[in-house]
């Protein structure tokens, strides 16, 4: 649906996927993206019913764990499916709606990932910083409460992102230079200089606000927390790694999510390109990674988690043993 010079009416969008990749590779880009997509939902689907099923789990601390599940399940499931068709069934085209709604989820999902881990750091800040008030603070009402509106609030003011994108007239092309629809990738294909400008400006703004902002009360309460754990709890040397340890998911979950996306977002400021597969993977590195490798830093880092899954492997073994045992 190619147009040059003339507005139309754009029905459906062609995902390119990676332009320099050679079509044999794309059966074996399909079955990662497919066994990609398995680990996510698996994990991700383990932890929620582990800590459901598990009563010593149910504290604020984990609830939060699995909002960060659900929005990484989701997010899985809003991009992959059409990825996975796209490299193992050759099937790029996207209808109109279609793409505006995976855009809208893939870009609301990313916010309230980033509240989400903003919330997790005062979980943490208070837990170590002001003890004494954290059982007042931070209870599971309170945490249901603030999660529940950070989806909410997120879902209710990208939907002014997406009205802006949809008021934009589309033509020249109707193909994506992308895995997935997302914001950039659909209103470059905008007609009309100043419109695309604009939209462009509210988007980067909205995801300056999302993204920057947490980022920058992340930093700071892990600073806090180090600078509290050496001088407070300089005392005992247990002290010191107890208060650190109980952080370090949270510091690898926050750390897998922006890492990647502020280099790129740097090497773009001074002005370093990259070519366009390149700047792909990057995307789906820090899109889609976290939400494989988030449950692994749950079940290995978490002791509480860690030792639930110990506990219940002993017991599931000690039933077998007096099984078959009584069968003998």
């Amino acid at each position: 649906m190619n147009t040059s010079n003339t507005t139309v009416r754009i029905t459906e969008f062609i995902i390119l996927g990676f332009p320099g990749l050679n079509p044999k590779y794309d059966g074996l880009v399909a079955a990662f993206l497919f066994i990609l997509y398995l680990i996510i939902v698996g994990g991700n689907l383990f932890v929620l019913v582990f800590v459901c099923c598990e009563r010593s789990l149910h504290k604020p601390t984990y609830l939060i764990f699995c909002h960060l599940a659900m929005n990484d399940l989701l997010f899985g499931t809003v991009t992959l499916p059409k990825m996975i068709s796209r490299y193992w069934l050759d099937d790029r085209i996207i209808p109109f709606s279609a793409c505006f709604t995976q855009m809208y989820f893939v870009h609301s999902l990313g916010a309230i990932h980033s509240i989400i881990l903003l919330i997790m750091a005062l979980d943490r800040f208070i837990a170590i910083c002001v003890p004494l008030r954290y059982p007042a603070l931070i209870t599971t009402k309170n945490i249901s409460i603030v999660c529940v509106l950070s989806w909410a609030l997120t879902f209710l003011r990208m939907s002014g992102v997406m009205t802006q994108a949809l008021n934009l007239s589309y033509c020249a092309s109707n193909v994506i230079i992308q895995c997935y629809c997302d914001f950039i990738s659909i209103s470059s294909l905008g007609c009309g200089k100043e419109e695309v400008k604009f939209a462009m400006s509210v988007a980067v703004g909205n995801a300056m606000f999302s993204l920057l902002l947490p980022l920058a009360f992340i930093i700071f309460s892990y600073f806090s927390i180090i600078i509290v754990a050496v001088l407070k709890l300089a005392r005992t040397r247990e002290g010191r790694y107890k208060a650190l340890s109980t952080c370090t998911p949270q510091i690898f979950i926050t750390c897998l999510y922006y890492l990647p996306r502020c280099f790129v977002y740097i090497s773009s400021l001074v002005g370093f390109s990259f070519g366009i597969d390149f700047k792909i993977s990057l995307v789906l590195l820090y899109s889609l990674c976290p939400a494989a490798v988030n449950p692994i830093i749950y079940c290995l880092k978490t002791k509480d988690i860690k030792d639930n899954m110990i506990k219940r492997l002993k017991n599931t073994r000690i039933g077998v043993r007096v099984e078959n045992s009584s069968q003998k």
